[in-house]
């Protein structure tokens, strides 16, 4: 994901812990990978994570710096 830098810098931060960041996004900004507008984007920290998901949704998915980052579509 080459533009990385650019996309984090238009999503709200919203959650940052050992095992994720996460950020949503406010201004209807384009999936990499649907380009369709995403919800959050969640930058997973470890290579082993555990996601609890209220709600069912769909999910595209990128990589930055060895890092899995999946972008939700409700």
């Amino acid at each position: 994901m080459d533009d990385f830098d650019e996309l984090v810098s238009s999503l709200t931060p919203r959650e940052d812990n050992e095992a994720i960041r996460s950020y949503q996004n406010t201004t209807a900004v384009a999936c990499p990978a649907c380009e369709q507008p995403f919800d959050d984007m969640v930058v997973c920290k470890q290579d082993l994570t555990s996601l609890e998901m209220d709600f069912e949704m769909d999910l595209c998915t990128g990589i930055h710096d060895d890092s899995v980052i999946l972008f939700t579509h409700r």
